[in-house]
């Protein structure tokens, strides 16, 4: 009787064994793969320099100089690896004079090859003391054509923005981070 709860015994931490074996091999295997795929990510780095082109307002009528915008602004982006696109976004704003702004739109890059990325994005312009506006943008990657077809990912931005004297247009600029997957090809 003592032998046979014995080999019981046995048998159970062999198989408690087992298990943390297994698992441990699956934590491992967890880790292994999260970070082959994080490794394939890309990333693109660059400034892009634009002019708004168009710059449409109509008074909130709450405060003074509180408006709601629709802007289109073209550019380029100079990319780290020396390649450069051109860019046109379309966005609308909520622009409050001393505050600054909220921002969503759609920026298009088109490159020389033609292939193309398009950015969906969330701008927050922020006025300082001294009435410098700095940008904070987050964004994601919805498409691409041609060698960036399938691509998906975030994109991340600071800048500024320079207010326009009389006569003048916005111009703006962003230093910008693409991360990226491609499908497999």
């Amino acid at each position: 009787m003592q032998l046979s709860k014995l080999n019981k015994e046995e048998t159970t931490m062999a198989t408690k064994k087992s298990v943390c074996v297994l698992f441990a091999i699956l934590v491992i295997l967890a880790w292994v793969l999260g970070s082959t795929i994080q490794a394939g990510a890309e990333t693109m780095k660059f400034r892009n320099v634009q002019t708004a082109t168009k710059d449409e307002t109509i008074p909130v009528g709450d405060e003074e100089g509180h408006v709601l915008g629709l802007q289109i602004g073209e550019g380029l982006a100079l990319i780290e690896n020396g390649e450069i696109a051109k860019m046109r976004s379309h966005n609308v704003y909520d622009f409050i004079p001393g505050k600054g702004a909220q921002n969503i739109g759609y920026a298009i890059y088109r490159f020389e090859d033609g292939s193309t990325i398009v950015q969906r994005f969330q701008r927050l312009l922020v006025v300082d003391k001294s009435g410098n506006i700095s940008a904070q943008t987050t964004g994601e990657l919805i498409k691409g054509t041609g060698r960036f077809e399938g691509i998906k990912g975030t994109a991340s931005a600071t800048g500024k923005t320079f207010p326009p004297g009389k006569g003048e247009a916005f111009i703006h600029y962003n230093d910008i981070t693409f991360t990226y997957t491609l499908p497999p090809k």
